[in-house]
């Protein structure tokens, strides 16, 4: 059976330093922290964790992502997926005067349950995706704006 294959970017602009963004995406275990849509994270080892993912549609995507590129220097992040997604997504960090510009890419074959739907659902699937990308760009921006942490260090 041929899979459904999936290309995704973003572009998103965040008012942090490209070290405070880098630091909080390089934390794969905090993501359920700001971002909505990722519902829970178990790290396997230092490069792995099962991650569970839902968006605006009523099923949950099960992934396991290993790390494969982590360069503060370059401001890479790149993680291979499997499980019900199979394939890599990439965070790439760009310093703008005292924020970041991201670009989020994504190339992926839907697995499982998925596979069938996903054929005559792309418009809806892609609509699923952009809503979980709104969340977690909201979830940043608000995880690195610099006053939050010193307000909650104090509860």
């Amino acid at each position: 059976m041929t899979r459904a294959r999936f290309s995704f970017t973003s572009t998103w602009q965040v008012a942090a330093s490209a070290d405070r963004v880098f630091d909080v995406l390089a934390d794969v275990g905090a993501y359920p922290a700001w971002w909505p849509q990722v519902r829970a994270v178990a790290r396997v080892d230092e490069r792995t964790a099962l991650v569970v993912c839902r968006s605006a549609l009523p099923y949950e995507l099960d992934l396991l992502l290993t790390r494969r590129r982590e360069e503060r220097g370059t401001g890479v992040l790149e993680a291979g997926l499997a499980g019900d997604l199979d394939g890599w997504s990439r965070w790439t960090l760009h310093p703008r005067g005292t924020g970041t510009t991201l670009l989020y890419e994504q190339e992926v074959g839907v697995r499982s349950r998925l596979a069938r739907a996903a054929r005559w659902a792309r418009p809806v699937l892609e609509a699923n995706h952009a809503w979980m990308m709104r969340g977690g760009r909201v979830g940043l921006q608000a995880r690195t704006w610099s006053g939050q942490e010193r307000s909650s260090a104090g509860r």
